[in-house]
């Protein structure tokens, strides 16, 4: 506390002064205290708002919550039809078994005429060793010349690294499609396969494969950059003690990963160069917006997330008409195989039409006229996929190409150093590339490491 001064002591001048300076002070406080005011009231409009969830944003579904589920099947007493195991298409070998007594009398069958009455299979794994070859090169002193010589290794089994492709591709399959960490893979490996390789070895092993990865990758994105659609999309990764950013170019056969330390427009442009697609797809993230020669579709279902959430803040006008149709223009695009182009040009018009109407619409909530805003921003890239039918109408298949991603950065950390992201990625893209030709992830790792790159296969 200030002690007030001895006004008796005070002349006019000093009096007039002190008043001045109080009525400054008072000023002052009036101002803190509407600002404190302002704060309070946005602190409490915001306790009232619903909570960012997966089904009203773009929080990823493994931030979310899931519902306690109803009853299942076997509790109501009615469980589900039960299936056989389809037989293997190609057993190692058959047993053809022929009965020799008869279950019921006992009596002699063995020179009866039988039939197939029952097949099935018994699975086992053999006992898992490393077949190991020992080369011995053998040498001496040549009689013509008196030189010493020793022979040469035959193909296949030069010196250097101890293990071989199969084991290679195995190594990398755990470690990148499983995300396996080297500790835990050195110690599969010795558990496993009764090998001990060292968590050294195991990252030489990755480093040594480099590239052939580069160049599959490099062919994945040639052959992606001839096309004339493009999907991108991007989730956080940690390289080292930073925060990188895991991208994803791809359309239909064709997918390329890249792992950089930015967000923003630059790993875009250095992906693609000088080439610009007719069309691109994505969420509103200024970083990928722009890049198309003719137009960009904005990412349906993350703008039916965004309504959602305007609908759970409170407001009943534009979200909930929004919605609707949003989810009416998802429903065509699922329909247009069996759609003729005259019968997209009048769903188009009929949807820019009903688009324009609910646009006049005054929202009911603050979310909501934020949703208006959004949906005014972009109101040309909403139906952009009834222009040409390989234009999906969400960036579902982004998400779901980086999933793995996520799911290797929560299981490993990520990576330690830049070759290592940069190697993930390129594996990554030959890995989802062959998912979508179907070819397991595996005999896609394998075929890279071979001389034959999987991009060159076909």
């Amino acid at each position: 506390m200030i002690e007030p001064p001895d006004l008796k002591l005070l002349d006019s001048a000093a009096k007039d002064a002190l008043i001045l300076a109080l009525i400054e002070r008072v000023n002052d406080l009036i101002a803190e205290n509407a600002k404190l005011k302002e704060r309070l009231a946005r602190l409490e409009a915001k306790l009232g708002e619903p909570p960012k969830t997966p089904s009203n944003s773009s929080l990823p579904p493994s931030q979310g919550r899931k519902a306690s589920g109803e009853a299942s099947s076997m509790q109501n007493g009615k469980p589900h039809k039960g299936t056989n195991r389809e037989l293997h298409p190609n057993p190692t070998r058959t047993l053809d078994v022929r009965a020799k007594q008869c279950s019921s009398c006992g009596g002699d069958v063995s020179g009866v005429e039988q039939s197939a009455l029952e097949r099935y299979d018994r699975i086992e794994l053999p006992e898992i060793k490393p077949d190991v070859t020992r080369v011995v090169l053998h040498g001496g002193t040549c009689p013509c010349c008196s030189a010493r010589f020793k022979a040469a290794p035959p193909p296949g089994f030069e010196p250097g690294s101890p293990f071989g492709p199969n084991l290679r591709a195995f190594a990398i399959y755990l470690r990148v499609a499983n995300a396996v960490s080297f500790e835990r893979l050195s110690q599969l490996m010795s558990d496993l396969v009764g090998l001990k390789i060292s968590e050294g070895a195991l990252v030489n092993m990755l480093a040594a494969s480099q590239p052939a990865f580069a160049r599959a990758a490099a062919l994945i994105r040639a052959k992606l950059l001839s096309g004339t659609i493009l999907q991108s999309d991007e989730t956080g990764m940690r390289v080292g003690k930073q925060n990188w950013w895991a991208w994803v170019f791809h359309h239909d056969r064709e997918c390329c990963f890249s792992i950089r330390p930015s967000r923003g427009k630059d790993v875009v442009e250095a992906f693609l160069g000088e080439h610009r697609p007719d069309f691109w797809v994505s969420d509103r993230l200024a970083a990928q917006m722009g890049w198309a020669q003719k137009d960009n579709q904005v990412c349906l279902a993350h703008l039916i997330r965004d309504a959602n959430y305007a609908i759970e803040a409170g407001d009943d006008a534009f979200a909930p008409a929004l919605r609707k149709l949003l989810k009416r223009a998802c429903a065509i695009a699922r329909r247009r195989p069996g759609l003729a182009d005259a019968t997209l040009r009048a769903y188009a018009q009929r949807l820019n039409v009903k688009l324009d109407a609910l646009l006049r619409l005054t929202p009911t909530h603050a979310a909501g006229v934020k949703l208006k805003q959004a949906i005014a921003g972009c109101r040309r890239h909403l139906f952009v996929f009834l222009e040409d039918r390989a234009i999906p109408a969400t960036n579902n298949a982004s998400e779901q190409a980086l999933r793995p991603c996520v799911v290797f950065r929560k299981v490993t950390n990520c990576f330690r150093s830049e070759w290592g992201a940069t190697l993930y990625a390129d594996i990554r893209s030959v890995v989802e590339t062959a998912r979508r030709n179907a070819v397991g992830a595996f005999q896609a790792i394998r075929i890279t490491l071979a001389p034959q790159p999987l991009a060159d296969t076909g």
